[in-house]
């Protein structure tokens, strides 16, 4: 009787040790959300947008751009350790002006066209994000660009530096 109590009990502590690391769940954009790196609000700027949780921090860092946001992952001075990052689903998304609040999808698993001609929320040219492979390609089909995971993301799409001059276009 003793073994089973004991073998519950480690079960149970398990169970509760499994429950603690479970990543935390996205927060929906509101319009009070900032984008971390400018202080911008993150709502009045069009395309993908994302957020990063942090160890110990209680709410998430928003980024009006996604390029932005893996600007952040690559860096190596980074606030906290990342528990998760979720990157809005523009295959979801109403249109490129409203990428939406709350379609949320976990980075790690995404799709996203690197290298397309697109403008993101700040200007600079967009890493976009879709949950469909599908969805993804329609859109590298369209704008160019070439459909990655998140850790395939090259470091040049994200940390070197914008073009001013390049004539970006802003999907409809």
């Amino acid at each position: 009787m003793k073994r089973l109590i004991l073998a519950a009990a480690l079960f149970l502590s398990a169970c509760l040790e499994e429950e603690a690391k479970a990543p935390p769940a996205p927060v929906e954009l509101t319009e009070a959300a900032l984008s971390y790196f400018c202080q911008m609000n993150v709502s009045e700027h069009g395309g993908p947008k994302g957020q990063i949780h942090l160890e110990g921090f209680p709410v998430p860092l928003f980024f009006a751009q996604v390029r932005d946001l893996a600007a952040y992952v690559k860096s190596p001075e980074r606030d906290a350790e990342i528990t998760a990052i979720y990157v809005s689903d523009m295959g979801a998304a109403a249109s490129w002006a409203h990428p939406g609040t709350n379609n949320w999808i976990d980075a790690k698993g995404t799709h996203f066209v690197v290298g397309a001609n697109v403008a993101g929320g700040m200007g600079a040219p967009e890493v976009v994000p879709f949950a469909s492979t599908e969805d993804a390609a329609r859109f590298a089909a369209r704008y160019g660009g070439e459909v990655s995971g998140f850790e395939d993301i090259p470091d040049d799409a994200v940390l070197g530096p914008v073009d001013l001059d390049q004539q970006l276009e802003t999907p409809s």
